[in-house]
């Protein structure tokens, strides 16, 4: 890293500590380590070694942060359980910030929300766990690799395909418990498409920059996934060891089952720096 990069990283990482802050620097803060981290990204790039530069520098900050920071407790009404274990409950959405290079805003789940298998078309995402506990299941595309139907594959899985099915790998499928660190999720790695589903009630903080924007061309798309073996693939030199842990995804409607209900946020505002 060039030494004026350095120093200049170093100095704003020291400002990047919420605990006992008050509201207006807690936010400040925020604002500061979300500015600089998406108006420098290209100068992290030129550095090297650009996954774990930008890593550090997004997460110090955003790893500190509890759900006091953002106006959140475990005994608001997002949280509560509907009752019904037939249909995945609402998820409720809290519009925090954004601009043309980021977004930010809080996912609020209850017991057994779910928030479906997506992606993030050439965007960067710090995801943090505010409080909770969740199964996240992520993946990332292997590329250059084609599909044929196997024969095997039931003729109603067959019929509900739109769109040809595309080869990924496994990223992470595990439980998450806050507290824990901030995950990071890149356009070509670290989980770009990830779903999740509520355990407990809890809540996630996500940073994406660039945002979603339609007329750019990130927009959202969900996808079903199907066990490696509904499909066989011609997987060009990948070897047999290199293909577990894969799956196939393919693009669906957003599902009629996923609610996201927008409410007001009500914790210290943004404040771009």
């Amino acid at each position: 890293m060039r030494p004026a990069a350095k120093c200049l990283l170093m100095e704003r990482l020291a400002l990047f500590r919420p605990e006992g802050y008050r509201a207006a620097e807690i936010s400040s803060g925020f604002g500061l380590v979300c500015s600089s981290f998406f108006s420098d990204h290209f100068l992290l790039c030129m550095m090297g070694n650009t996954a774990d530069t930008s890593k550090v520098y997004g997460c110090l900050y955003i790893d500190n942060l509890k759900p006091e920071n953002v106006g959140l407790s475990a005994d608001m009404p997002y949280f509560r359980a509907t009752g019904s274990d037939e249909v995945p409950p609402p998820v409720t959405y809290l519009h925090i910030y954004e601009c043309d290079k980021f977004s930010i805003g809080i996912f609020c789940l209850p017991p057994s929300g779910v928030i479906p298998l997506h992606n993030h078309p050439g965007m960067t995402v710090f995801s943090k766990l505010l409080f909770g506990s969740m199964h996240i299941k992520s993946y990332d595309w292997v590329a250059d690799v084609s599909y044929s139907k196997n024969q095997n594959t039931h003729h109603e899985d067959l019929a509900a395909l739109q769109h040809e099915p595309r080869l990924a790998k496994v990223h992470a499928d595990s439980d998450l418990t806050a507290p824990c660190k901030t995950s990071v999720l890149y356009p070509n790695a670290g989980g770009n498409m990830h779903c999740f589903t509520a355990l407990t009630p809890c809540a996630m903080l996500d940073v994406l920059g660039p945002p979603y924007s339609d007329d750019e061309g990130r927009h959202c798309t969900y996808y079903n996934d199907f066990p490696y073996a509904t499909f066989s693939g011609d997987t060009g030199s990948l070897q047999a060891e290199e293909m577990e842990g894969c799956g196939w995804l393919k693009e669906m409607e957003k599902p009629e089952s996923f609610v996201v209900v927008g409410a007001m946020y009500r914790g210290p505002q943004f404040v771009e720096n």
